[in-house]
């Protein structure tokens, strides 16, 4: 409980550094002081995770955790790649790779922030910020293997990983490997019905079906490490990191058999097919990529210097089809049976694709206070970059030769963050704490020219639970290096369905680069608003609306709609049937682009059960044998326990050298405090510990009993009929003191604040002690803490108690047009025009929920689109297209092995720190169905070429050495 955290914690779990005044001994878990490695934002977060939420979600991995995490870190503006901007402990770093592989037990906390933050990093306000705070001392070895595959069967997945890390403070060092196989998934395995023309007419043949894949045959290896130390003797001085990967991925996928049409003399005609030998893809590449990033303070400045760099190698092989003209000749003649036996054909030899990509990317920033306004500091933030990507490809299938493509692009920002008013600072407080932020930024691309962006926005924090926002930026873009100025490439025999025949054709297809294309102008609003409530142990409520607008748009070819044939006649062909024969499938401009959606959702978290005594919860290690108890084996910290925290006193005051105590069996937070500016136990802050501990005045402070410290909760929470005080008289004098204010008198609103962390139900009671030290630490804290209960301090957790959580949000789309010039028609994408294969839906919604108690998980995800069409021509022959609305669901279930006793009894052996786990992706086998007026599905629209995996089903073991 807070209360005997406050009063009865020994000397031992003081700071160790001198104390300016008296009120240090009481200071240690009643200021709710920030996590180092938090953001430092006005900002709050979206969502925040201590320690027994991120164990409930069940991940085995840092990339694994952020998947689930999508509804939360995905961003419902609609610009930038969707892949949220990450740090770790407040840090820029090189890339995810750097740490995506880290073991979730490695986490102490995890933040994720609004799209503004980015701003604050170098970067444009289209993606969240996702902040990962790792524990100053963690080592594991991870070791995991999964196999499995869709119940319909046709295809077996595989994979098996280990890793190692270790982390020493600022020090970490992680190295890995993953292997990932999986087998082919072939059209014959899901009944995919031929396209009319390639099925041969002899029975006898060999079906084409078989011999098409929807999934390929491929297996990837994959090895990366990453070292993080200190530049100079210590953490102050900055950091470096340097990290490396290597990945080999193999495929193998078939694209049907050769056939030939053969014509008899009597104007007869046989489709058949050569043989049963397919016609293969076969691809590796080799991808070997380089990360570093250096953090170092520069005076009252923060500088981070980030750099990856990335080289592929991507070669294929196309298998030709054969020559059969001699086939042809013969059957004409007659010499040749059109039924009968085909002879042999030569190999045609394959065809080759190569391609060589480079990429570097570097950015710095510098973030500092430049300077103090009356409602705060002012925070700026300078950024400079460049990029360089160059593409090498050759394709023997073209008469170009060899393609290069080369893009350098420099770029330098400034954001600028003014406090206009500020509660805290006692400016203007009345009316909430204003913000406003402001930025610009230049960019120059070698191949294109010059772009400019800039954007403002306002923040309005009302209290500790209301928060509006609202943002305005306008940004230039270029079209990518390949739409611009990739090769012109032309296909013969694509399937391609014509929505003005309702047929699908095998046509010509043009595709490559189109250097007439514009720089695209987005001009983009956004307006939040995030309300915290006390509900259960969180919950909090976001609506976020967007609108956007963007002039001269670069979009792939869209779907062969009669709208789209309107707008670009010259890039489609018929013959004088009306068959389409030709499509110039290259980008285009189209003139505006505008869209306006509204996002909303809520996250909740609680618990499950109710709290163990003292430390009974799972999770909390046995005592070793003449030893104090030892730290709960999975990062975790174990409830507060007096007589715990007086044997570790009184083994720790017998030493003679303090040096020689076992400092692990602190909880962490403590071993912190101990550490030097290198990261390792401290000797001289060791032994003034020893000092203020070991004293006579340390030994008498040993606390009150429970007994006394019910009273002194009892005293604190019983709020009086008639208002004012209570009678407060149990509660020890020092401790009255900290809820004095200015003139002497207890302070009613720092006794209200107490209440509200103390006087909770039992059920949460230890819990919230450990985040009252853990949670946010006011406005610039990240928004308000909320219970933690599982890690989030430095005694919470291991209390026997589960957790649950929820999250629910729903997009709405309010408008989505398209027009590709003036005076050319305007696509209404909600109303049945068309851009890509599908129509646009109204209605988006995403669900994550779970429940984990007493080693067992379950995780449940969801997703749902609204249904969706795309309009015909309304003339004969034409039909509308019908998108189905779908919901899917994927379903885990977890079970940390050594925590089951009735499966290992007391000790649990091989199976310590052993996870099984079975997961159904697509638990309900759902599949979209898209239909014309009639109800006929289109060939291509077949549920077995939109999903040929269906539901699969994976099992997993996991053991954390």
């Amino acid at each position: 409980m807070v209360i005997a955290m406050m009063l009865h914690i020994p000397v031992l779990a003081q700071e160790s550094e001198p104390a300016p005044d008296e009120k240090s001994e009481d200071d240690i878990v009643v200021t709710a002081e920030r996590i180092r490695g938090q953001v430092d934002t006005d900002l709050p977060p979206v969502l925040e995770l201590d320690e027994a939420d991120i164990k409930a979600f069940g991940a085995g991995s840092i990339a694994d955790l952020v998947a689930q995490l999508a509804p939360q870190v995905s961003s419902g503006s609609g610009r930038g790649s969707g892949q949220p901007i990450f740090l770790v402990n407040g840090k820029r770093v090189s890339g995810f790779r750097e740490f995506r592989r880290y073991p979730p037990e490695a986490i102490v906390k995890v933040e994720v922030l609004p799209e503004e933050v980015a701003l604050q990093y170098g970067y444009p306000a289209t993606q969240r910020v996702i902040n990962f705070i790792l524990k100053d001392n963690f080592a594991s070895r991870k070791v995991e293997v999964e196999y499995g595959g869709p119940t319909a069967g046709g295809r077996a997945s595989g994979e098996a990983e280990a890793s190692l890390l270790t982390i020493n403070g600022s020090k970490r060092f992680q190295v890995g490997v993953e292997f990932n196989t999986s087998s082919m998934l072939t059209e014959d395995e899901r009944g995919i019905i031929q396209t009319p023309g390639s099925v041969p007419d002899l029975a006898t043949d060999p079906d084409p079906a078989r011999f098409r894949s929807l999934a390929a045959d491929s297996e990837s290896i994959q090895l990366e490490t990453t070292y993080n130390t200190v530049l100079g003797s210590s953490p102050d001085a900055g950091t470096i990191s340097l990290n490396a990967n290597l990945q080999r991925q193999h495929s193998l996928s078939l694209s049907g058999l050769d056939t030939v049409l053969l014509t008899g003399p009597g104007a007869d005609t046989a489709l058949r097919t050569l043989d049963a030998n397919p016609l293969e893809r076969r691809s590796t590449t080799t991808t070997a990529a380089f990360g570093s990033s250096i953090n170092k303070p520069a005076g009252d400045w923060e500088l981070a210097l980030t750099l990856d760099a990335t080289r592929t190698w991507s070669d294929s092989e196309i298998d030709k089809r054969r020559d059969t003209t001699a086939l042809v000749d013969a059957a004409a003649a007659g010499t040749l049976a059109i039924d009968g036996v085909l002879p042999s054909v030569a190999d045609a030899g394959f065809d080759e694709a190569n391609s060589r990509t480079w990429t570097v990317d570097s950015l710095i920033t510098a973030r500092g206070n430049p300077f103090v306004l009356p409602a705060g500091e002012a925070s700026l933030t300078l950024d400079a970059g460049y990029k360089w990507n160059r593409i090498e490809s050759e394709d023997t299938r073209s008469a170009l030769g060899e393609t290069q493509l080369t893009r350098g692009r420099i770029n330098g920002g400034i954001n600028l963050g003014l406090p206009l008013t500020s509660e805290r600072e006692g400016f203007l407080g009345a009316v909430g704490d204003f913000t406003l932020n402001a930025s610009a930024g230049v960019d120059h691309l070698s191949d294109f020219g010059t772009l400019t962006d800039w954007s403002t926005g306002l923040t309005w924090r009302i209290g500790d639970r209301l928060s509006l926002t609202g943002s305005y930026s306008a940004r230039d873009e270029a079209p990518s290096l390949t739409a611009l100025g990739a090769p012109e490439v032309v296909t013969f025999n694509v399937p391609v369905f014509d929505l003005a025949n309702s047929e699908t054709v095998l046509a010509t297809v043009t595709t490559g680069g189109n250097p007439l294309l514009l720089a695209e102008k987005q001009r983009d609003i956004k307006l939040g608003a995030s309300y915290d409530f006390d509900l259960f142990d969180r919950a909090n409520f976001l609506v976020e609306y967007f609108r956007t607008k963007s002039s001269d748009v670069t979009v792939g070819f869209p779907v062969l709609t009669p709208t789209v044939e309107a707008a670009f006649p010259d890039r489609i062909t018929r013959d004088s049937s009306g068959t389409l024969t030709a499509i110039d499938r290259r980008s285009v401009s189209f003139g505006e682009r505008n869209s306006s959606r509204i996002r909303y959702g809520f996250n909740l978290f609680g618990r499950v059960g109710s709290p163990q005594p003292q430390g009974g919860g799972a999770g909390a290690s046995a005592p070793a044998a003449g030893g104090p108890p030892s730290a709960p084996s999975g990062g975790g910290q174990p409830p507060f326990d007096p007589e715990r925290f007086a044997k570790i006193r009184e083994q720790f005051c017998a030493l003679e050298d303090p040096m020689q105590f076992d400092f692990s069996t602190l909880p962490e937070p403590m071993q912190a405090r101990l550490r030097g500016q290198d990261g390792q136990i401290d000797p001289a802050k060791v032994q003034e510990m020893k000092q203020r501990t070991c004293s006579d005045d340390g030994a008498a402070r040993q606390g009150p009993s429970p007994e006394q410290r019910e009273a002194i909760r009892k005293a604190i929470c019983t709020v009086p009929e008639g208002g004012g005080l209570p009678d407060l008289s149990a509660v020890p004098a020092r401790f009255l003191a900290r809820l004095r204010g200015p003139d002497g008198e207890i302070d009613p609103a720092k006794l209200a604040e107490l209440r509200e962390r103390i006087c909770q139900d039992s059920g949460k009671q230890q819990g919230e002690g450990a985040n009252a030290r853990g949670g946010g630490g006011g406005p610039r804290g990240g928004g308000r803490g909320g219970p933690g209960g599982g890690g989030g301090g430095p005694f919470g957790g291991g209390n026997g108690q589960g957790r649950w959580f929820l999250s629910l949000y729903h997009s709405i789309e309010l408008e989505s047009e398209a027009l590709v010039a003036p005076g050319q028609p305007v696509f209404d994408l909600l109303d049945g025009d068309a851009l890509g294969e599908g129509g646009i839906p109204r209605h988006k919604v995403q669900l994550e929920g779970g429940l984990f108690y007493r080693g067992i998980g379950l995780r449940l995800s969801g997703n749902y689109v609204g249904s969706s069409r795309i309009n015909g021509t309304g003339l004969p022959g034409s039909s509308d297209l019908y998108f189905n609305d779908l919901a899917t669901f994927d379903l885990r279930l977890f079970v940390d092995l050594e925590q089951q006793k009735w499966l290992t009894g007391e000790n649990p052996g091989f199976l310590k720190g052993a996870r099984f786990s079975v997961r159904a992706n697509n638990l309900l086998d759902a599949q979209q169905r898209v239909t014309d007026s009639t109800g006929t599905v289109p060939l291509s629209y077949q549920p077995g070429l939109i999903d040929p995996l269906g539901r699969q089903v994976t099992v997993e073991f996991r053991k954390v050495f």
